[in-house]
């Protein structure tokens, strides 16, 4: 969303988003704490192996130094009653963005990423060899944002570790993994690089509009890995005899590939439906890279498939439903509709067949959403331990980092939530989460304060108007029954998650974080709604612009922008 600032008030704009830069929100660890922590008497679920009754564990110096039921307790911990609490690993998202805004432009059309790895050039590109929308130079580690809100919300839902990638492009760039706390942006890397994500979504990536089809999208991406073995090929011929030689080109795509290939990293290639998922696994095998599944909703289909040929599925937890205020008369066929109810089935299937698999949140804009839709899962068959492995430990081992991440063991990381209740009830309370062995306790959000009157559920055009225009956004609103907002806003800037809101009486407020001049700032949403429509300001750094808000016609709906996001074609 472009917010305009005027001309007036620009110097004062400047200074605040200076002060916004130089002044990074610390996490909002209990201070003055000692470096070691008890939680005695308290059931422990470690995932690594069954759960403990009555047990204690002990944190030291951001580790954990024992578990069990005579676990020692040092004279200087902070001790916890654990009497009707359960510990559980912190929660770990396979895929997401979490940590990460402000993202640099993707060179697209017209502005080819030059062989010589300059980025975007301003120059026409020339052919598939200029690598348009292609920057797998790009890291998690290198554009971590602690203003980035989500990092707090998803740790009050009890997520502690993420698997966090740009977005963008055909290579948008390289997954990290990310703990949510730490005083610094480099705190909170764990691991990096652990993935090349792919899109094999079709964009048109220079002049003449190709790659705008799946073929070539694929033939593009084809082609960017052939040429990345020949240069890693040539280029270890030169050096080790570079004397009558001609000296390789230089490509910053390819050496960037290269090197993170060198890492180990894996190669994450979208499949959702049947046919996809048969596709990227021949496309791993075909590229000769170490590849991972992503999507997987339909893997009820072909999950001995996978079995048979070893691959690890991350499994996106956004599961198909029918999109709001849809045309009634549009009647979904018989394969969407069995789809739709199928695909909460998948991870038992894979399960069952014994494929490795994990769990991402897809897009879901709340943690709380996020272990609903994995007790859909439980309720279409997956045991519950499962479940709760597919959020742990097994997105540790798929990514790497087992040993030091994903269950309750002495000498891991502590990383811990602890709840009153079972994780996968809806009852349940998160009372403290851990990060790096920080205690953290999840604040309550805003509530409503008088019954809502009416339903803000489904999208809603948001319009407003600057001196350079009308522009207009899309809010995808989800309400509770206590009128508490959930969802998501759609702009030119993408899409960002509403990170608290309420419908109390005929009034509203939901807030996002979207980057504002380079550096994320709250955009907050309120005003007052009639039974039929919005009317409102949006507020950011003390400056406010009126907006109204209505439901959008079918064809509006068809011609919005909408932030495609990392899976490509996995849908």
């Amino acid at each position: 969303m472009r917010l305009w600032v005027s001309r007036g008030s620009a110097a004062v704009f400047v200074l605040l988003l200076a002060a916004m830069c130089c002044v990074a929100p610390a996490a909002n660890a209990q201070g003055g704490e000692p470096s070691s922590f008890a939680i005695r008497g308290a059931k422990v679920v470690p995932v690594s192996g069954p759960p403990l009754e009555n047990a204690t564990v002990v944190i030291a110096r951001g580790v954990i130094t024992a578990v069990g039921k005579d676990a020692k307790v040092p004279e200087d911990a902070w001790v916890i009653d654990g009497k009707g609490l359960t510990v559980y690993p912190g929660l770990f998202d396979g895929f997401t963005d979490v940590g990460l805004v402000a993202a640099a432009a993707v060179p697209a059309a017209g502005e080819g990423a030059s062989r010589g790895g300059s980025g975007s050039t301003g120059d026409a590109a020339r052919g598939p060899e200029d690598r348009p929308s292609s920057t797998p130079w790009r890291t998690a580690a290198d554009e971590v944002n602690l203003g980035d809100k989500r990092i707090e919300t998803w740790r009050n839902g009890g997520f502690t570790t993420v698997v966090s990638a740009p977005r963008g492009g055909f290579f948008p760039g390289q997954a990290t993994v990310l703990d949510l706390a730490g005083e610094r942006p480099g705190d909170l890397v764990v691991k990096s690089p652990v993935a090349i994500p792919l899109s094999l979504q079709a964009s048109g990536g220079f002049r003449g509009g190709f790659p705008a089809s799946l073929m070539g999208a694929l033939a593009y991406v084809h082609q960017v890995w052939l040429d990345t073995e020949w240069s890693t090929k040539a280029q270890a011929a030169y050096e080790k005899n570079p004397r009558g030689m001609a000296r390789p080109r230089y490509d910053r795509v390819e050496a960037a590939l290269a090197d993170a290939l060198e890492d180990h990293a894996l190669v994450l290639i979208p499949g959702n439906n049947a046919i996809q998922l048969r596709r990227a696994m021949e496309l791993a095998e075909r590229w000769n890279v170490h590849g991972v599944l992503v999507g997987g909703q339909m893997a009820y289909e072909v999950a001995p498939e996978i079995a048979a040929k070893k691959f690890a599925v991350l499994v996106d937890l956004k599961w198909p439903e029918a999109e709001k205020d849809t045309d009634p008369d549009d009647t979904p066929s018989l394969r969407v509709l069995r789809f739709r109810d199928r695909a909460p089935g998948s991870p038992a299937a894979l399960a069952k067949a014994g494929v490795k698999f994990a769990f991402y949140d897809g897009g879901i804009a709340a943690p709380k959403d996020v272990l609903k839709a994995a007790k859909k899962s439980i309720d279409a068959g997956l045991a519950p331990d499962a479940a709760l492995r597919a959020l742990t430990l097994s997105p540790a081992e798929i990514f790497g980092v087992a040993d030091r991440l994903g269950s309750i063991d002495a000498g891991k990381i502590a990383n811990l939530v602890v709840t009153e209740g079972d994780l996968f009830d809806e009852k349940a309370k998160i009372k403290y989460v851990f990060v790096d062995g920080r205690r953290f306790e999840p604040r309550e959000p805003e509530k409503p304060k008088d019954p809502p009157k009416g339903d803000l559920t489904g999208k809603w055009k948001l319009a407003y108007t600057t001196p350079e225009g009308a522009e207009d956004s899309t809010a995808d609103i989800e309400m509770a029954k206590d009128g508490t907002l959930g969802g998501s806003v759609t702009s030119r800037r993408g899409t960002a998650s509403i990170i608290s809101g309420y419908l109390s009486g005929d009034k509203f407020s939901f807030t996002i974080n979207i980057p504002v001049e380079g550096s994320p700032a709250d955009v907050v949403f309120t005003g007052t709604f009639d039974g039929t429509a919005l009317k409102g300001t949006i507020s950011v750094v003390g400056l406010s612009i009126d907006f109204t808000g209505s439901k959008p016609t079918t064809a509006q709906m068809a011609g919005s922008e909408v932030f495609s996001g990392i899976q490509g074609d996995a849908r």
